[in-house]
């Protein structure tokens, strides 16, 4: 072969490469430019979702915590209501046992006091060797309550039309009270030891009145009866025996 074809082979040869390699890079920036823009659009695509998707996801979860919270408010409102409800209920219901319970059932309380009456006591009278001519009159509350002596004692002996008088200074500084079953005191003094007092007579029987009430008890004597005469007087009501005496 000559040398001027070997020159225009080798010319070709080298125009031929050059072609390729234009060709090759082409292929490959379009593949770039092509990849480029696709991951772009990728990116700008899956951008956009998750943006959506955050969007919606927010929003629903906003929402859902929105409505737990109300819920919740709601409960916590409701607990609240019935709790003040359960508190006025508790409180009425402690009122109305308070005023049910009361002290009605106290037998000894003050407002549940009640006169001493022949109705709810018992009385008996016995004279004692001292003080000379003295006898002791004991009651006894017989009722379920505490009641008041007011006073002292109305002494009818037999059939007499009047009663002794009291001695004043025997006035006790409140009146005598008694507890169910407990016992009060007083003393007449049934005649005069100097003979002061008259012949006097000798008596039987004897009935026990209560100041405020009509009503009398009996109360027996000794078989033989006791000696009285116009000295006869009586002690107001008190809680000690030994006062009653002392008077």
């Amino acid at each position: 072969m000559s040398a001027s074809a070997r020159r225009s082979r080798t010319r070709l040869f080298a125009a031929a490469t050059l072609a390729v390699a234009a060709l090759t890079l082409t292929a490959c920036g379009n593949d770039d430019a092509s990849g480029t823009r696709d991951e772009g659009a990728a990116n700008s695509s899956s951008t956009a979702k998750d943006s959506a998707g955050g969007s919606s996801g927010g929003a629903a979860e906003g929402s859902s915590e929105g409505k737990g919270k109300s819920e919740s408010g709601e409960a916590l409102g409701g607990a609240d209501s019935g709790g003040s409800s359960g508190s006025e209920g508790s409180g009425s219901s402690g009122g109305g046992e308070n005023s049910g319970g009361g002290t009605g059932s106290d037998p000894n309380d003050p407002a549940n006091r009640t006169p001493c009456t022949a109705d709810n006591t018992s009385v008996a009278a016995a004279p004692v060797s001292r003080p000379l001519n003295y006898m002791l009159i004991t009651i006894t509350n017989t009722g379920s309550t505490m009641c008041d002596l007011a006073g002292y004692p109305i002494l009818k002996f037999d059939d007499a039309q009047s009663v002794p008088p009291v001695i004043e200074d025997s006035k006790p500084q409140a009146v005598t009270s008694l507890k169910p079953g407990a016992k009060g005191y007083a003393a007449a003094i049934l005649s005069a030891g100097d003979g002061s007092g008259g012949e006097g007579r000798t008596v039987q029987g004897l009935q026990v009145g209560f100041q405020g009430s009509d009503k009398f008890t009996d109360a027996a004597l000794q078989a033989k009866g006791v000696h009285i005469d116009d000295k006869l007087r009586v002690t107001y009501w008190m809680s000690d025996s030994a006062d009653a005496l002392a008077s």
